[in-house]
């Protein structure tokens, strides 16, 4: 990836919204329980309306299929009975889900299991609306349930099983990146070359935003103001994704931040960093690898980016500190 130069900016928000200027079109949904937002140039109205309406079409069938709060998606099916088939029974599985959770042993792999997605044998059990953690109980028993080593997959027969019965798997931390890749590939198919695709906290971008790089807000992560940006990168065809201790956390009553991001090693939050922003060609790699980092830490996690052509990153830690990826060039 050619250096991007990081801008640090005093906006309060990076407007993402549509510029005054014929072509523009766009839509906003909640889906996978996030912000899903699609911006794409057209000179055709009806193609652009028809090229989002299949987007979100998309993102409405991923969720259907991968959300564990569904009980007929394909993910609740497999946590049901993965663990109760066996080698000689395994559990067909769509080859899509298939290719997430191959993606997802990859990184797995790759980070020497900093990246789970087994990690919810134990999480599932935290309730931050209520502020609850699982018993002591339920961490002795589930936290050596968290290896995905104990997940079979068989790629060439589409099947899976689990080694475990508590083992239980979230694509909470892959997914996302993976639809607003599929939402790319959409857009593509309709001829769109100048767009923005966003669920959440993951974004895909097509082309520039004619002639001027899109915009891209890294969230302050301590700042009052939800929509209080901390830095903002100009990029063009790629991905970006940012992970924070803000998106789901409680204060727990010794005073710690307990959030959504789980050392599968210990089954509780990490500390150390606030804020994870990675940059590369594909969603279905930037998403899973803030987690990563997360978990890695600030050396690791960046030695690790460093290791990786076509990625960056930036790093914001509990002391303010930003980190960044020796491919991106500080001001």
């Amino acid at each position: 990836m050619k250096q991007l130069r990081v801008l640090l900016s005093t906006l309060s928000l990076v407007a993402l919204s549509l510029p005054a200027t014929a072509g523009w079109h766009g839509d906003t949904q909640n889906i996978m329980g996030t912000v899903i937002n699609v911006t794409v140039w057209h000179p055709d109205d009806d193609k652009a309306e028809q090229a989002i309406a299949a987007v979100m079409a998309e993102m409405h069938r991923i969720d259907q299929q991968y959300s564990p709060y569904i009980p007929t998606s394909e993910l609740s099916r497999v946590n049901e009975l993965a663990p109760k088939s066996t080698a000689k029974n395994p559990m067909p599985i769509s080859a899509e889900l298939v290719s997430i959770i191959q993606k997802a042993e990859h990184y797995s792999d790759l980070s020497g299991g900093a990246f789970d997605i087994t990690f919810a044998s134990l999480a599932r059990y935290y309730d931050y609306r209520k502020g609850l953690k699982p018993t002591d109980a339920q961490f002795k028993e589930l936290v050596p349930q968290i290896n995905y080593k104990f997940i079979h997959l068989d790629a060439k027969n589409n099947t899976v099983y689990f080694d475990h019965p508590k083992v239980y798997i979230d694509l909470g931390g892959i997914a996302k990146g993976f639809a607003v890749d599929r939402g790319a590939e959409i857009l593509r198919q309709y001829g769109i070359a100048n767009a923005n695709v966003s669920a959440g906290g993951d974004s895909r971008v097509i082309g520039d935003k004619l002639g001027k790089p899109w915009l891209v807000g890294i969230r302050n992560p301590r700042g009052e103001d939800k929509n209080a940006v901390a830095i903002t990168l100009p990029l063009e065809n790629c991905a970006i994704s940012t992970s924070g201790d803000y998106e789901r956390f409680f204060i727990d009553k010794d005073g710690q931040r307990v959030h959504h991001i789980i050392n599968p090693k210990t089954g509780k939050s990490p500390h150390g960093i606030i804020s994870v922003s990675v940059i590369g060609p594909n969603g279905f790699d930037t998403d899973p690898l803030t987690k990563t980092i997360f978990i890695m830490g600030p050396e690791k996690g960046l030695a690790l980016i460093d290791s990786l052509p076509g990625f960056d990153a930036v790093v914001i830690k509990e002391d303010g500190k930003v980190l960044y990826s020796k491919g991106l060039t500080p001001p």
